[in-house]
């Protein structure tokens, strides 16, 4: 080689060398695995072989005091799980022009889980940010101040709010079903605890998407619970937590944002549950399966709840495209069945989160894109909103008006009847925004909230 060509080939050499270092690290080295985000992969709760979550938690004893006002709302729809109000105090039909009187205002974690209300006290399921606890509150129904919490730790991450499920109190207990499906029963009074479960940990519960949504059931002296996972269902004795059914999952079908709810048909008690795939009933007596369709899922999210007409009949609804179904049971020799009535579309009826109500044989509730609508019970639509529209928010009935509030916390008092929309009122209530808690009215007093904060509105004559 010439002497002369050595300065021009050293560049070319040293690169050359570099390239063939650098295949040879590139080689050696395991770069991570990019899976695509599926969403509330983030969010499953405890599995087998974690650590047990302490749910006994921390109490804590507070200045507030049980008001004596009479009357119940003792969980997610009220009194007949139907959202429909009983109590006979008189309702004011029109509002001056500042609205109903707020008669307290309770901050919150970010959520929108409403109040169930027993023995002047309000009993919500909360999230505290800061110290990343579910908290159970009991609050004055008089004033809104905390009577005591009880917190354990959970972290929850922002996810279209963290708590979302309505408590389930009757005179002796409470309990809630917090973001992540652990349930906790404490003495309503006391705040004392009684007993806990851990559905991940216990059932391979699959926690849904935006976290739980289903409202637990108290049905005389048990607790319902649909886990989803390795069984449908499952009853508990209310006082001590020991479970006295479960009820097989045969197909797999997971945990949905939807609530259980009993009814009685041809002299069987069963319990009514949308779960991912499909719908069933259950015995109440043993837990065993009585019937079950997939004539009715939603490949997204499961939200509202089942509404029963009378005859057997059961209305579902539901939001992405889903629109809405009406099913008849059956019953021959013992064996009971379903079948489909008939099927409409999201702009006839449909419903993305709230649940709507069978009043007076006609069902009311708030279709995607916010109007109000009145349907017949053989799914025609009687009337609409028109320009009114109500967003995500939620709705209640009592004393033939129905009330109902929209994203941004202005609440409407409307007409509850087949012939026609008809605004009484309207006030705004809440200053934020996302108004989605569902409703609770005791004694003329209608609790809602946004996403951080409650309110106490006095709507009574």
């Amino acid at each position: 080689m010439k002497p002369s060509l050595i300065p021009t080939l050293i560049p070319g050499l040293a690169a050359l060398l570099g390239i063939v270092l650098l295949t040879h690290w590139l080689g050696g080295v395991r770069f991570p695995r990019v899976e695509k985000r599926v969403p509330g992969a983030d969010l499953l709760g405890s599995l087998p072989g974690m650590k047990p979550a302490d749910l006994k938690g921390t109490f804590t004893k507070l200045g507030g005091v049980p008001a004596q006002i009479p009357g119940d709302w003792p969980g997610f729809r009220g009194v007949n799980h139907d959202n429909i109000c009983v109590d006979p105090t008189p309702l004011a039909r029109s509002w001056d022009s500042g609205g109903p009187k707020a008669l307290w205002t309770a901050e919150m974690g970010e959520g929108y889980a409403g109040a169930a209300v027993r023995k002047g006290c309000a009993y919500v399921l909360d999230y505290d940010q800061a110290q990343r606890m579910d908290v159970i509150r009991c609050l004055s129904l008089a004033d809104g101040h905390d009577c005591w919490r009880r917190a354990y730790s959970v972290s929850v991450k922002r996810n279209h709010g963290m708590s979302r499920t309505v408590m389930a109190v009757n005179d002796k207990y409470a309990v809630s079903l917090g973001p992540k499906c652990h349930v906790v029963c404490v003495d309503a009074d006391s705040g004392d605890f009684r007993w806990a479960l851990d559905l991940p940990r216990s059932y391979h519960t699959k926690v849904p998407p935006w976290y739980a949504g289903q409202c637990p059931l108290i049905d005389g002296d048990r607790l319902v619970l649909a886990p989803g996972g390795e069984k449908m269902m499952i009853a508990t004795d209310l006082a001590t937590g020991k479970v006295r059914w479960e009820t097989p999952n045969p197909h797999g079908w997971a945990m949905s944002h939807s609530s259980i709810i009993p009814t009685t048909f041809h002299g069987k008690r069963m319990y009514l549950y949308c779960a991912s795939g499909g719908v069933v009933g259950v015995d109440a007596e043993n837990g065993a399966i009585l019937w079950e369709t997939d004539a009715w899922k939603i490949s997204i999210a499961t939200v509202p709840t089942p509404v029963l007409l009378p005859d057997g009949r059961i209305f579902l609804t539901g939001g992405y495209n889903s629109g809405s179904m009406l099913l008849q049971l059956t019953e021959q020799g013992g064996k009971f069945g379903v079948k489909v009535l008939w099927h409409v579309k999201p702009d006839v009826f449909g419903s993305d989160q709230q649940t709507p109500i069978y009043y007076q044989s006609y069902l009311y509730g708030v279709i995607p894109g916010g109007q109000l609508v009145c349907l017949d019970a053989e799914g025609k639509q009687v009337w609409n909103s028109g320009a009114a529209r109500f967003g995500l928010g939620p709705y209640i009935i009592a004393q033939g008006m129905i009330y109902l509030v929209n994203d941004t916390g202005t609440l409407t008092l409307a007409e509850a009847t087949p012939a026609g929309y008809h605004q009484l009122a309207q006030a705004k209530v809440m200053k934020g925004h996302d108004a989605w808690g569902p409703l609770a009215l005791v004694n003329g007093r209608l609790i809602a909230r946004d996403l951080t904060s409650m309110v106490c509105l006095d709507v009574r004559k």
